[in-house]
């Protein structure tokens, strides 16, 4: 919201030395974030004045239209003579008003103005436009031509209102009555301690029978409308200057007369309104939701398709506006236009002034839904007052008359749905015990009723709500008036006591050893937004029936193309992944650690917890039952590089074997050895997936899948060729795992190493050979390692020869030769047992 001081004076009686930074600090202090304050026409000094164009000689020659002009700037030249002055500009004519800046002055960024030849003439000044005196674009693209009755020679700093000063303040959601330059003075008259001249009291006539007509077929999105009809306006007339400067300092453009005003009562009042041609409307204004597939063309000039959840305003032919949001383009008051022949102006006489208060989640889905936030929908997103209506609807018809020369209509029409005033129950301590200040019952009714409440009560304080305060619903919410505007630099500053004693849970320090594991592989952490659409999930190839599908709705989602919750960490680490790859990191290696949330099916609304007492066993036990099940996963994306070449090799590039060493890495975490098979699991291929499997509860659990994926998903979502990733379950790994790990006892004797060399078939997985080996070797095992895999047809068609190194000790003796080959041989023998293998070469 930006706030003109010179017109926030009008409402509160400011001292004549406060300045703009004063009343930053002062509105700051209680609360509001002002955000800069710009000095209007810093370094602008005159003579600037107005000028009247006397002749135009046009200069030929020259690559673009040169006119060379006789201005009458009065006694401001002190000669009375005429103004000679080169101008390129063509939308001014001979008697024009138009602003002049004389030699000797200083335009806004310390341009110095004086006498200077150009295209062959001596230019004495120039005719300014609005860009050059700091006012903005005015759309006119030219120079400023005035209203007629100005003489002169005046002062055109003052006439145009060049020298100010503009607090931009930003006004969070809650704060919706200071989008108004009512609700900003009366902050500033509290902060101040002055007197409110509250703009909104009005002589307002009662509603009667004979206005024009409305119907509201839905109360609940519309509770209340106005209608007003103001007739014989005069198409001619123009939006003063005074106007136009306000809604060029509060950031809107000056369109036309009957538009500028109601643009100009919602800045002063903070009540949207609308203005219809009452010539162009059929029947009655009528409230309702949009019929599915209805459209509408709005003032934007785009045809829209209407949802059934729209609310909509419409006379017997229809939609004619979305309601809250923007006008249809229909019933637009007509542009002024004026008869090459007759002369005669037309345009609308006769306009209809709607003012309504809609609900404001209608209409924040309506704007979102269409993607169209306009002035009007900031407002009614944020609650508008909903008694301002009336009196916004009367300023409008009073500036109407005064300014278009209209005459108001006696029919008043008024449609209100039954409401009462909000009331607050609240002891008169309560404000105390929240801040832990001594504020004192006559502080807390003082200042309550600076905000606008009605208070009553000793001990038991009840207070009724203002209208333009929807935000204050609770008792905590009065105490926050309170101790704001007492100020939030005197409230004591106490640190918690931590209690001693505590540390990390042993979950907690699981997952800082995956991150540090994985970061110590060469991984670097990156945290992604925890929301998902369907959208990527069908570029990954994710079947319909995935349970993976199954989101969590969010209400207000930041975006509509991620309106859920994550059911896994893949899609925010490979938009990471691209996005990285695009701006020419082309070696990843990424994880994350992260909840996903997974619905039950058993979800129910939760009780709303009390917030001045700890609650409730029961009541947490109620919360924790209505969430999803939120387990948290270990996932990790590779592309690239996996070894930079050097002097010291070729290097190599990732692949699916260091996607599973990575899920090994952080399974190792929790002392747990995972066991890999062969999977098929969308987004990976079907060739190169490893299914991850650990003992859970004595129940062998599948925990994950790593792999290469998919070249369709790879392809879909722009990754680089042959990306892997992998993904666990952190919470199962956890329960797999037998507790803190235990520093293994380094044995003093010298190890004894067997090589033996298994061919089984091709099917065969290396792991169940692995498992078989290590089950066979027994207690004297230390480690088993695969070193090398071999197929040719030395071995047969068909099969795979698999080298394993097996290492033994005993933590008591050396071990002799018999005793490493009696394990060795066992081993063996196992793994025959189970796979087939046979010793290679024998």
């Amino acid at each position: 919201m930006r706030v003109p001081l010179s017109w926030l004076r009008e409402y509160v009686e400011l001292p004549a030395t406060e300045t703009g930074r004063d009343v930053q600090a002062r509105l700051v202090s209680a609360g509001l974030e002002v955000e800069t304050v710009e000095q209007l026409g810093a370094g602008l000094k005159g003579p600037l004045v107005v000028g009247q164009v006397r002749s135009i000689e046009e200069l030929d020659g020259f690559k673009k239209p040169i006119r060379f002009c006789h201005v009458d700037v009065g006694s401001a030249n002190q000669t009375g003579e005429l103004q000679e002055i080169v101008c390129g500009a063509r939308n001014f004519a001979v008697g024009d008003k138009v602003v002049v800046v004389l030699p000797g002055a200083v335009l806004p960024g310390g341009f110095e103005i004086a006498a200077r030849t150009t295209y062959g003439k001596v230019s004495h000044g120039m005719i300014c436009s609005a860009d050059e005196l700091g006012m903005g674009d005015d759309n006119s693209h030219g120079i400023i031509v005035l209203p007629p009755e100005y003489e002169p020679g005046t002062d055109a700093i003052e006439l145009l209102e060049l020298v100010d000063e503009v607090l931009d303040i930003a006004v969070t959601p809650d704060r919706g009555y200071c989008l108004s330059m009512r609700g900003i003075a009366r902050e500033t008259a509290t902060a101040y301690g002055l007197p409110l001249r509250d703009p909104a009291l009005l002589d307002v006539p009662a509603p009667n029978s004979y206005g024009y007509p409305a119907q509201v077929a839905d109360p609940i999105g519309c509770d209340r409308i106005t209608l007003r009809t103001v007739t014989g306006i005069q198409p001619e007339a123009r939006s003063p200057i005074w106007l136009q400067r306000r809604l060029q300092k509060a950031g809107m453009r000056a369109i036309s007369l009957a538009v500028d005003i109601t643009n100009y009562v919602m800045l002063e009042l903070g009540q949207p309104l609308h203005a219809y041609d009452r010539g162009t409307l059929e029947g009655p204004v009528g409230v309702r939701r949009a019929a599915p597939g209805e459209k509408l063309a709005t003032l934007d000039g785009t045809e829209r398709t209407l949802d059934a959840q729209d609310l909509v305003i419409t006379d017997d032919r229809g939609p004619i506006g979305l309601a809250g949001v923007m006008g249809g383009a229909h019933t637009e008051i007509a542009d002024t236009a004026t008869d090459a022949e007759t002369g005669e102006t037309s345009g609308t006489t006769a306009v209809v002034i709607e003012a309504a208060h809609f609900d404001p989640v209608s209409i924040a889905r309506t704007a979102r839904r269409h993607k169209l936030s306009s002035e009007a929908s900031k407002r009614f997103e944020r609650a508008v007052d909903p008694l301002a209506g009336p009196a916004a609807a009367q300023r409008t018809v009073d500036l109407l008359v005064l300014l278009a020369g209209g005459s108001a209509e006696a029919g008043v029409t008024e449609i209100i749905a039954p409401s009462a005033p909000h009331t607050v129950a609240m002891p008169a301590d309560h404000c105390d015990r929240v801040a832990g200040v001594a504020y004192g019952r006559e502080t807390v009714v003082r200042r309550l009723q600076q905000v606008g409440c009605d208070v009553y009560g000793q001990d038991e304080l009840i207070v009724t709500v203002p209208s333009w305060r929807p935000d204050l619903r609770e008792p905590n919410d009065l105490a926050e008036e309170v101790i704001r505007l007492e100020g939030y630099e005197n409230l004591p500053s106490t640190l918690p006591t931590p209690p001693s004693g505590r540390g990390l849970t042993e979950r907690q320090r699981l997952h800082r050893r995956v991150g540090r594991a994985l970061a110590g592989a060469g991984y670097v952490e990156a945290l992604n937004y925890p929301f998902i659409g369907h959208g990527v999930l069908d570029r990954l190839g994710v079947p319909a029936d995935d349970a993976r599908r199954e989101t969590v709705a969010l209400v207000n989602p930041l975006s509509d193309e991620e309106p859920g919750l994550r059911t896994t960490l893949l899609p925010g680490l490979l938009g990471a992944l691209r996005r990285n790859d695009g701006r020419g990191s082309h070696d990843l290696a990424l994880f994350e650690t992260g909840l996903v949330f997974l619905p039950t099916g058993e979800e129910r609304v939760a009780e709303r917890l009390p917030v001045d007492r700890r609650p409730a066993d029961e009541q947490l036990a109620a919360l924790d039952a209505a969430l999803p099940h939120q387990p948290r996963h270990a996932a990790v994306v590779l592309a690239g590089a996996r070894e930079q070449a050097g002097w010291w090799g070729s290097g190599r590039p990732a692949d699916w074997a260091d996607a599973v060493e990575a899920a090994r890495t952080a399974a190792r975490e929790a002392g747990v050895e995972l066991t890999v098979r062969a999977g098929q699991y969308e987004p990976w291929h079907p060739g190169r997936c490893a299914a991850l499997f650990a003992t859970v509860d004595g129940e062998e659990r599948l925990v994950g899948h790593a792999g290469e994926l998919h070249p369709r998903a790879v392809k879909a979502l722009g990754l680089p060729e042959r990306t892997c990733a992998a993904e666990i379950d952190l919470d199962l790994v956890e329960r797999a795992g037998t507790g803190p790990l235990t520093a293994p006892r380094i044995s003093t004797f010298p190890v004894a190493t067997q090589d033996v060399a298994l061919v089984v078939d091709r099917g065969v997985p290396a792991a169940d050979v692995e498992r078989a080996l290590r089950e066979g070797a027994g207690m004297l095992l230390e480690s088993v390692r695969l070193f090398d895999v071999f197929e040719g047809e030395q071995i047969g068609a068909g099969r795979t020869s698999l080298a394993y190194a097996l290492r033994f000790r005993a933590g008591d003796r050396t071990l002799t030769v018999e005793e490493a080959t009696a394990a060795r041989d066992a081993a063996v023998a196992l793994a025959a047992e189970r796979t087939g293998a046979v010793l290679r070469g024998a």
